[in-house]
């Protein structure tokens, strides 16, 4: 039986408050784990968007084991990729997560090796995808991202398999990232989408969306559509507050 498509696309925690408990680093990946319906899942990290970075993929591996058993792999496309064939190996897996870093690279990678049409056979076989930041916005159709620089340009070319724009770090005081996405969606050079405050991801089941869930209580996703030429609205979707018990 085939399972139901879902997708978990999030904003990880940048700038953790004071009182954040340590062992709540790295709870998104314990939610797409528990997303998946297996006691033992395999989890395959896609790090493309870091240059698979090889600090990165190691701090992966220790963060997800300290949520329980699982079967963790890793694919690498730099220089070569690791595994023989990377479509089996991606169909095998009960969740693929995405890491984050710079969304236009991983998806330039991603087309050269058919990543694009892999991950689409994944989702629709009922593999969870999950990720956070440049591992959110890839499943949408676009979003804001600062893959070119601090100043923050619109990307238009996501996978698509989510028909929505995506703001990722909407809290995020060091860049503009609230105000663009808005903006570039009044302008039109997005289309409507959802936003996530650091912490807080997104649950789609198929192409609905259907929470928001968070590490952090209090937190909100925000959907934003135009609203008349060079206006938006948005509406708060307060996320469901998630953590291990």
């Amino acid at each position: 039986m085939v399972r139901e498509r879902q997708i978990l696309a999030g904003s990880g925690v940048i700038y953790p408050p004071e009182d954040f408990p340590p062992e709540r680093v790295g709870v998104q990946l314990w939610q797409a784990m528990q997303l998946s319906g297996v006691r033992r899942p395999k989890m395959c990290l896609i790090a493309t968007a870091t240059g698979d970075s090889r600090e990165y993929i190691d701090r992966w591996y220790e963060v997800v084991r300290s949520f329980g058993d699982a079967n963790l792999s890793h694919l690498e496309l730099f220089v070569q990729p690791n595994v023989p064939d990377v479509r089996a190996h991606l169909l095998a897996q009960d969740v693929i997560f995405v890491s984050g870093g710079s969304v236009v690279n991983l998806l330039a990678v991603w087309r050269a090796h058919r990543l694009d049409e892999f991950l689409r056979e994944c989702w629709e076989a009922g593999v969870v995808l999950a990720g956070q930041s440049a591992g959110s916005l890839c499943w949408h159709l676009g979003g804001i991202t600062d893959s070119f620089g601090d100043s923050l340009d619109v990307v238009r070319d996501g996978l698509g398999f989510l028909p929505f724009s995506n703001g990722v770090h909407d809290d995020l005081g060091d860049q503009p990232r609230r105000q663009r996405f808005r903006e570039a969606i009044a302008d039109g050079a997005l289309p409507a989408g959802y936003a996530t405050e650091d912490g807080v991801a997104l649950h789609y089941l198929g192409t609905r969306l259907h929470e928001a869930v968070s590490v952090l209580p209090d937190r909100n996703a925000w959907f934003v559509e135009a609203d008349g030429p060079g206006r938006y609205r948005e509406e708060a979707v307060p996320a469901r507050c998630w953590v291990p018990v």
